[in-house]
């Protein structure tokens, strides 16, 4: 069984700015292999140190030259062949053996990095993965906060090391750039600059997100103290377009009525999350409004669920005066709820827009419940007798239950409605039969959810409260031994 490797990227120097998957995978590892140069220390090795752990067996990859001269018959190139081969294969008889294999990258694994060498020579013979890491480039315009491109720019990635002519060519034609591999090559990248007309726009930047960063112009740096690690950096031309504050022009506010479902995040719709998330004003019965996860950035506007109206009004004038409102309801907003009583009041407001945002009503959420109960032509009504006179409640039931309608009934019964119930189930019984199928559904959605299914002629008044939707089957529903209660798609 064969180990595998995997080549990380530590990001730019910042041991924080490690991957949470790196992070764990140098902890795992059996092997974290590194590169350095002949004084043997490694950046990579301090990088990735608070993630490794006591035990792990290291392989420091110790360069033989860096910018030296060198007797090999192959030049410096042949002696840096011979070297990877040999690291290679020293990796390999970890790899043959079953050991996990890390090699440690500054920045990305494959961008200018000693990992390369590594995975062409390997990543063929044994099962391999790359995980990326955050690059010089991007920790350079983090820590100058400066952006690099924006909508149709052009970012350019040179090596210093190119010749001078080739470097003022495409510093003149590209609209970002970034040099690396400065170090000795400096004083020609800045020459380069100089002749492609951008030198006063560029940036130096050294050892970004490590202890000993330094930034600063670039025509201001004295080329003898300039590491490897350093970069210029020519930002977005567009970085210094700010776009100043703009108030919000009167009247420019707008109330959205939105359906947050019968209960939880689960129920909201994507439209509905992104209303509430774009509001400046939370306006609502309070139990509603706190259905809503705070947020500091918002007002919330907490009422009693007895003065619709008045909360109606309000959130008119909040939106008259600039405020993004949103008028919250349980379910629907368009059943028994907010919206019309907010469109109502907006005859007053006749330049404040209104619009509103659907939700999963109540109905819906206990049918589903319980099966498919409003599988036909069904009737919605309340039992409420606040806004509408009981004699008119009555004549509605008898007409739906002569007319062989399902009834999803809101509002059945409150601390201080407590007969209602009894009353809508003998005027139920004058056209129904005593089995006809009840569901009783109780909180539903919430933590203290319940779903009761019985008969018209059981139906006890005192199971059902305010937090309850009760649906009376027709003729046709039906009720399964197991409890799911469904009305057929067709009518006899």
């Amino acid at each position: 069984m064969t180990g595998r490797l995997y080549g990380v990227g530590l990001g730019p120097g910042d041991p924080e700015l490690v991957t949470v998957k790196t992070a764990r995978l140098i902890g795992e590892a059996d092997v974290i292999a590194y590169h350095a140069a002949r004084h043997g220390r490694s950046i990579a090795r301090s990088i990735a140190l608070p993630y490794m752990r006591a035990g792990q067996t290291e392989e420091l990859l110790l360069y033989p030259l860096t910018t030296e001269t060198t007797d090999h018959p192959g030049g410096y190139q042949g002696a840096l062949d011979d070297f990877y081969a040999d690291c290679a294969e020293r990796l390999a008889a970890h790899l043959g053996a079953g050991r996990t294999v890390v090699v440690l990258a500054e920045g990305d694994p494959l961008f200018y990095g000693s990992y390369m060498h590594m995975h062409k020579r390997l990543a063929h013979r044994y099962p391999t993965e790359v995980v990326p890491g955050v690059t010089s480039v991007s920790a350079a315009a983090a820590v100058l906060g400066r952006p690099l491109v924006e909508r149709d720019e052009v970012l350019t990635v040179l090596p210093g090391t190119l010749p001078a002519e080739a470097l003022a060519e495409r510093l003149r034609d590209t609209d970002s750039a970034a040099v690396l591999k400065l170090g000795r090559t400096f004083e020609k990248v800045r020459d380069a600059l100089a002749e492609a007309g951008r030198l006063d726009d560029a940036w130096y930047v050294e050892r970004a997100t490590m202890g000993a960063e330094r930034v600063a112009p670039l025509k201001d740096v004295d080329p003898a103290g300039v590491p490897y690690f350093s970069l210029a950096l020519l930002a977005s031309p567009a970085e210094r377009t700010f776009v100043p504050e703009r108030p919000a022009p009167e009247g420019a506010g707008e109330v959205t009525v939105v359906g947050l479902g019968p209960a939880g995040r689960p129920w909201l719709t994507p439209e509905a999350q992104e209303a509430l998330a774009a509001a400046t004003d939370l306006v609502g019965y309070g139990p509603y409004v706190d259905r809503v996860a705070p947020n500091p950035r918002q007002r919330r506007h907490r009422t009693d669920n007895r003065v619709e109206a008045e909360r109606a009004r309000h959130a008119l004038e909040l939106a008259r005066d600039g405020a993004r409102v949103a008028v919250v309801s349980s379910g629907d907003p368009g059943v028994f709820a907010m919206a019309s009583a907010v469109l109502e009041a907006a005859a007053d407001f006749p330049d404040v827009p209104v619009r509103v945002v659907p939700g999963l009503t109540a109905a819906q959420a206990v049918a589903a419940r319980a099966g498919a109960p409003l599988g036909h032509d069904y009737c919605v009504l309340s039992l409420s007798d606040l806004l509408k006179p009981w004699e008119v409640v009555a004549d509605r039931l008898s007409a739906a239950a002569r007319a062989d309608l399902v009834l999803a009934i809101y509002n059945p019964a409150s601390r201080s409605r407590t007969w209602q119930v009894a009353a809508a189930r003998d005027l139920l019984l004058e056209h129904r039969t005593p089995d006809t199928p009840v569901v009783i559904g109780r909180d539903v959605g919430g933590p203290e959810e319940s779903v009761t299914v019985t008969t018209l002629g059981e139906l006890d008044p005192g199971q059902v409260d305010m937090r309850c939707l009760l649906i009376i089957g027709s003729s046709t529903t039906r009720a399964t031994e197991g409890g799911v209660v469904y009305t057929p798609r067709r009518y006899p």
